[in-house]
């Protein structure tokens, strides 16, 4: 049974997170990710599902002000900037990721006006079909490279 919830950042969770980023890193599917350290970690808000005792997924980020985000919202608006979101590789495609947002999405509502993240997934149809169509976020920019 899928069990998420908040989590202090001790030393048994950080080294999790850190060991889940290196996992991530050796999968080569996002551009430039580079694993985490406990300073990448640490200020965050910390998010886990767990199924059996297991943890299969994490989110993390924190809240800010905004700044020069006008044609999205107004000045100082506080938001939830989502560092990462993170779900084990034999238990993606299950939900799990949506759940992990979901419950964040209500834990933050009352600090929060709104939630952004950006990604630099090589897996664009996937992500893009994730985030606007099943979390129903909004597409607010894009920022492209080309190697030249």
């Amino acid at each position: 049974m899928l069990y998420i919830h908040e989590v202090e950042p001790d030393e048994t969770v950080l080294a999790r997170l850190i060991a889940f980023s290196e996992d991530w890193a050796a999968e080569d599917s996002c551009y430039g990710y580079l694993p985490n350290g406990r300073s990448d970690i640490e200020g965050n808000r910390i998010f886990l599902a767990e199924d059996g005792g297991n943890t299969v997924g994490y989110l993390f980020g924190k809240v800010y002000r905004s700044k020069n985000m006008n044609s999205v919202m107004p000045e100082g608006t506080p938001y939830f900037e989502v560092e990462e979101l993170y779900v084990v590789p034999e238990r993606r495609s299950r939900g799990i990721g949506k759940k992990l947002f979901e419950y964040v999405e209500q834990t933050v509502r009352a600090e929060a006006e709104y939630i952004v993240l950006s990604t630099a997934t090589k897996n664009r149809t996937a992500i893009l079909h994730f985030y606007l169509d099943e979390l129903d976020m909004t597409f607010w920019s894009a920022r492209l490279f080309k190697k030249i």
